[in-house]
């Protein structure tokens, strides 16, 4: 168990490494920045790795780089509470990943920045990342990045008076009833916000 502990701490070390410098180093660079003693344990460690589907070798065989579990993180089983807080129980965990969470059509999918306030009351603010699957077409009271004219905005699509329109959700901003030729780029399938930034 104990080595299993030390595993996942080098990994969680070596996931650090490459969030600072997108690249898996070398073996020796591996042993020092893990306190191994030689270059052979790392090649261990790596193995192990690489055999529980956290790394790869790349195609040409000449370095590591990290693999889909790589970039897991702990999905709890618990819920949190947003009102009063409740008893504290034992919060396991299960391995979780943000695309497979957010991104079900890879080649169709694109993240925007959101620029403005036209959809606070929504809660979509300024700087928020806009997580968008390319589409022609979406369903009523979806949230949609849609091009009017050669701009693109995010709305939420409705239907007024028989005609496709756009819907702001900040009462400062009008309904917009485009005309002449508009399309749909996609519909908001998520959204990413960072609180603290360093």
């Amino acid at each position: 168990m104990r080595h299993v502990n030390r595993d996942t701490d080098h990994l969680n070390t070596l996931r650090l490494y490459f969030a600072q410098n997108r690249r898996i180093p070398s073996y020796q660079r591996i042993a020092d920045l893990l306190g191994f003693a030689s270059r052979a344990a790392a090649v261990k460690f790596m193995g192990r790795m690489e055999a529980e589907g956290f790394v790869v070798r790349t195609v040409d065989d000449d370095a590591w780089m990290p693999a889909r579990r790589f970039f897991e993180h702990p999905l709890a089983q618990a819920t949190m509470q947003a009102g009063q807080p409740t008893v504290a129980v034992d919060v396991s965990a299960e391995p979780f990943l943000f695309d497979d969470y957010l991104v079900k059509k890879p080649a169709d999918t694109v993240v925007v920045p959101v620029q403005g306030d036209s959809m606070i009351e929504a809660g979509i603010f300024e700087g928020d990342l806009a997580v968008v699957e390319r589409m022609a077409s979406a369903k009523l009271g979806s949230f949609v990045v849609a091009q009017v004219e050669d701009r693109f905005t995010l709305k939420e699509l409705v239907k007024v008076d028989g005609a496709h329109a756009l819907k702001a959700h900040n009462r400062r901003y009008p309904l917009i009833r485009p005309e002449g030729v508009w399309h749909i780029f996609g519909v908001m399938v998520g959204l990413v916000r960072r609180y603290q930034r360093y």
